[in-house]
């Protein structure tokens, strides 16, 4: 037997008795069952476990959205006012109009709106009040967000907004159709402020214009503050978009209308035209630059009205009212 046998023999012995001394029977616990495998919808990592998730999100959403959309009138007749879109988190489509002074406007010019917009407790004073009585009597529907959304959409919106609709152009063609003999047309070269395009329509539509036409770049469009400024009349009036004034221009003369341009720097005054009964186009320039270059090289005349030398010029909507109630007034008497 070689030297040092004996004991290695011992410690074979000893290893098949249990674990080393100092273990604890530590490793026992080690080797106790978990239990079964979980399933798929139940293992957060699994692509099933997620499907399960969005389908639970998306059934309580549906659930909260029925809630909403009610907006207590407070301190008007205390009524629930339901909206027919309930639904979270949309943003209004559009344009917007923002503030209590600005939507009781709108909504009393019966502005074509989708959608009004209120911060959930919002303080009700007579201006929200009237809001909501008057989107009720035009069928608008009404939705209560919270005040973070309604701020988000607009910071000044004093917790309500009003979505306005886009608005329908017209056609130069279905304008002429509109048009009685001795037609009269108003066009438009570079207006940019809505409330002159929205006082112009007023005019236009005052002494029997057949419809206003502008161009679809660099000028005013039909916005809430335009409509606002017709007082009604752009539901009434058409009103065109053009892609190009001067070939316009030259449909219109095709057509046998006479083209007149408004220009204050016209040594032709307004008083000595002699074809106020002819079919017209009057063209107003923009509240700046007046009739742009091309624009006045196809009018048939350009005139301006006559006015005082401390001032400077005519607002643009001014102008175009004082030019058609001379029109109207000769074709009266003639």
């Amino acid at each position: 037997m070689m030297a040092g046998n004996s004991s290695r023999k011992g410690a074979i012995r000893a290893s098949k008795k249990g674990p080393a001394g100092g273990t604890g029977g530590k490793n026992k616990k080690r080797l106790s069952g978990k239990g079964p495998t979980p399933k798929a919808e139940d293992r957060p990592y699994h692509a099933a476990a997620k499907r399960k998730k969005a389908a639970v999100k998306k059934s309580s959403s549906k659930t909260s959205a029925r809630g909403a959309g009610r907006v207590t009138s407070g301190g008007s007749d205390g009524k629930e006012m339901r909206s027919a879109r309930p639904a979270r988190g949309d943003r209004p489509r559009g344009e917007i109009v923002a503030g209590r002074n600005a939507v009781l406007e709108a909504l009393r010019e019966s502005v074509p709106s989708t959608e009004l917009l209120v911060a959930r407790s919002i303080e009700v004073d007579d201006r929200v009040a009237e809001s909501l009585k008057l989107a009720l009597h035009l069928g608008l529907p009404i939705r209560e967000a919270h005040r973070a959304e309604v701020e988000g959409i607009s910071p000044n919106s004093q917790g309500i907004i009003l979505a306005i609709k886009p608005f329908q152009y017209s056609s130069y063609e279905e304008i002429m159709q509109r048009a009685q003999h001795p037609a009269l047309i108003v066009a438009l070269d570079g207006v940019t402020d809505p409330r002159n395009l929205g006082a112009i329509i007023r005019s236009a539509a005052a002494f029997g214009a057949a419809g206003v036409l502008m161009t679809e770049r660099r000028a005013a469009s039909m916005t809430a503050s335009a409509w606002k400024a017709s007082s009604g009349a752009a539901a009434r009036l058409p009103i065109a978009q053009v892609t190009n004034l001067a070939r316009t221009i030259d449909a219109a003369k095709k057509e046998g209308l006479f083209v007149l341009g408004l220009d204050g720097e016209s040594e032709e005054l307004i008083g000595t035209i002699k074809i106020a009964s002819e079919p017209l186009m009057i063209i107003v320039g923009s509240e700046g630059k007046g009739l742009a270059r091309l624009t006045r090289e196809k009018c048939d005349l350009v005139i301006s009205i006559p006015i005082s030398a401390t001032t400077e010029s005519l607002n643009a909507s001014v102008a175009t009212a004082i030019a058609l109630f001379f029109i109207d007034q000769a074709r009266r008497k003639g």
